[in-house]
């Protein structure tokens, strides 16, 4: 069944709280590092050709999950070199019990370990990474782009950090990114975006229930967020149950304003009264048939316009540029009581709080 938080993307801090909710309510730790590792050797072996691996392990819970997908591929018959930044004799609690579970060789970090290797697994940090990649960590990730060499990220590239995305000294460009439980900020924000390639979101245990506790803010957009909530057309509907949208456009820029009413009609709105001046009116009315053109030449008229409580819906913004008048209709709209879309310049007004908390009183929509 369906979740509200099926969408959640969790940051850094819930990500670790959702591993030790996990951890509190049973699952070893070991257990979902387990899970881990074969997620990853998994995706290894459907996304490849069997061949070399030079898998790259840190210090950390991220190198644990490698250590266990070098073993899982091993055992499936691929050829894998194991480097490791630091010793093995630091590694501590998961991590250091899933190195004790790998039968081969541990070699020393550094550029050497990628020679020969047709594909580098990335298990060197993951989103939790607070400070630049530096030293043999940095030589390593720099000698990866520099070879081209095909890439899967465990968690996320190493370098990028999980809550801004932003790239703290250097970072692998991956072709695919293995990350676990719920996405994090950093794959959907540039640009770590781009450098995680593909990402597969894996199940590693973890119950989805520990999301009510943690409740999350941030969320994906997505159909599943908002699919049961569209507003389906129904037989008895006519224009007017479908909404009659109010867009302020702009007299330069009219672009934004004539594609928002296109996007509104395809939505379904029953109806789209587009406001504009005289000197762009022929622009807005020769743009599309359906759509409904008004000339506000003036604040009284635009007034007039939000007067009429069948225009139930605003869009005010895009194009108008930042002025006065643009600042006076915005605040015209929000206390006109309908639903509202503040946008682009409308933005950049500088409304009081105060404004903005009383339309959001009284217009919990």
């Amino acid at each position: 069944m369906a979740s509200r938080y099926d969408a959640a993307v969790l940051t850094v801090a819930e990500m670790a709280r959702a591993d030790a909710l996990a951890i509190a309510r049973g699952i070893p730790g070991l257990t979902l590092m387990e899970a881990a590792g074969e997620a990853v050797a998994r995706d290894v072996r459907r996304r490849w050709p069997r061949g070399p691996v030079a898998l790259l392990c840190g210090p950390g819970n991220n190198g644990g999950d490698g250590f266990v997908a070098a073993r899982l591929l091993q055992e499936a018959g691929w050829p894998v070199r194991l480097a490791l930044l630091g010793e093995r004799a630091a590694l501590r609690g998961d991590a250091a019990a899933a190195a004790a579970r790998w039968p081969g060789e541990v070699a020393a970090l550094t550029p050497a370990i990628l020679d020969g290797a047709t594909l580098a697994v990335d298990a060197l940090f993951g989103a939790g990474l607070g400070r630049a990649l530096e030293g043999m960590a940095r030589a390593v990730v720099e000698a990866m782009n520099a070879r081209r060499l095909p890439c899967l990220a465990v968690d996320l590239p190493s370098g990028v950090q999980g809550d801004t995305g932003q790239v703290l000294g250097a970072a692998p460009q991956a072709t695919a990114t293995v990350t676990f439980f719920r996405r994090k900020p950093a794959h959907l924000l540039l640009p770590g975006r781009v450098l995680a390639g593909e990402v597969v979101v894996a199940d590693i245990g973890i119950p989805p229930a520990v999301l009510d506790e943690i409740r999350p803010t941030l969320v994906e957009n997505a159909p599943a967020l908002w699919l049961d909530r569209y507003p389906w057309p129904r037989l008895e509907d006519h224009k007017y149950r479908r909404g009659h949208l109010l867009i302020a456009g702009g007299e330069v820029m009219t672009g934004a304003a004539r594609l928002a009413a296109r996007a509104a009609r395809r939505i379904g709105a029953g109806l789209v009264t587009l406001a504009c001046t005289r000197a762009s009116h022929p622009i807005y009315a020769a743009d599309s048939a359906g759509l409904i053109t008004a000339i506000v030449d003036d604040d009284a008229a635009f007034s007039a316009l939000l007067a009429d409580t069948r225009r139930n819906a605003l869009l005010i913004g895009p194009g108008l540029g930042v002025t006065p008048q643009t600042r006076r209709r915005t605040l015209a709209g929000l206390a006109a009581g309908k639903a509202c879309v503040i946008d682009a310049d409308a933005r950049r007004l500088g409304i009081s709080r105060t404004a903005w908390l009383h339309f959001a009183a009284n217009h919990p929509r």
